[in-house]
């Protein structure tokens, strides 16, 4: 018998381990209430992941989950944020009993690893949508924003480039792609860098999570910033296995600076703050590699290995293009 709204609801959204103290209202009335602390400021961001288009439809679950909420932390991260709480609406082609409760699983999974509650949200049925609200905490005032990269500073990224844009690739195409466990894992499970992004708090000038690619994200920084910048592809962190699969240097470098799915962190810093990068690459255990250098001459010029080699345009991911 198939449940109903209010069922699922109660059986698989109610259950959650983490309980914060500044919920006074959570799930089962028409808002959730909570409490902001003084001297603080609300970050709020929303993504909404539809079956097809931001993931293959027989992604599991679990990942469907996990990545859902992941994709909002990583804005959070890019913000410097504390995540706290979160909304989520999903609309079902039905209510699978193991579907839902795989999903919860790796919902809560993240979630409980963050302290991030679950405060309320919406269920509909109709194509698998899954909607979610995350809201997180900031010094007043602190914030990291697109819009502060000054000439020379520094431009850096965290972890590894294109490996979700292989991995997709290798769902797509099984028969010229290896499909790897590495790759499916960027793809389904992107690791928010939200401990990164709170240590640039008055360090970075200006930072952006990397969705839609690299030249497209760095390009936002750009144009919020008024400035232009040279990239050395020589130096962006690619890993050994999409290094392995792609043994031509166009497709390698063309996944990393425009596949999208990376989220991971693209940030500036002035030059006389890069022991402070390595501190906070050490402490955290992420890679973190200086790719490049904000210049006063608009647009984006990418090198390698000291050598101009194109002038670009900040394409990435659009969903109406």
């Amino acid at each position: 018998m198939p449940q109903s709204e209010f069922d699922i609801i109660k059986e698989y959204f109610q259950k959650q381990k983490t309980v914060r103290d500044d919920v006074c209202l959570g799930i089962g009335d028409d808002a959730a209430i909570i409490t902001v602390p003084q001297s603080k400021q609300l970050a709020i961001a929303l993504d909404t992941l539809v079956a097809g288009v931001h993931f293959p439809t027989e992604t599991s679950a679990e990942d469907v989950a996990y990545k859902a909420l992941a994709v909002n932390l990583s804005d959070l991260a890019a913000m410097g944020a504390e995540p706290a709480w979160f909304t989520l609406g999903i609309t079902l082609p039905e209510s699978n009993t193991d579907w839902l409760k795989n999903f919860a699983s790796g919902l809560f999974s993240l979630a409980d690893q963050y302290n991030v509650q679950l405060i309320g949200g919406d269920t509909t049925q109709g194509p698998l949508t899954v909607t979610i609200q995350v809201a997180g905490l900031l010094p007043e005032g602190k914030a990291l924003k697109r819009d502060g990269a000054n000439e020379g500073d520094l431009i850096y990224v965290t972890g590894s480039l294109g490996d979700a844009a292989l991995g997709l690739k290798g769902l797509q195409h099984p028969d010229i792609y290896p499909v790897t466990p590495q790759l499916i894992d960027k793809l389904n499970r992107p690791q928010p860098r939200l401990e990164v992004g709170h240590a640039l708090l008055d360090i970075a000038s200006a930072c952006i999570d990397v969705s839609d690619g690299l030249l497209a994200d760095l390009g936002h920084i750009l144009d919020s910033s008024g400035v232009g910048a040279s990239v050395d592809r020589a130096q962006l962190p690619l890993s050994d296995t999409l290094q392995a699969q792609c043994d031509k240097d166009d497709s390698r470098y063309h996944l990393a600076l425009t596949g999208g799915d990376d989220y991971e962190l693209c940030f500036c810093v002035s030059p006389d703050r890069q022991q402070d990068i390595h501190t906070i690459s050490n402490r955290t255990g992420v890679l973190i590699t200086c790719i490049g250098t904000i210049e006063q001459q608009p647009g984006l010029r990418l090198h390698h290995a000291g050598n101009l080699i194109d002038t670009v345009t900040q394409s990435g991911y659009e969903h109406f293009a």
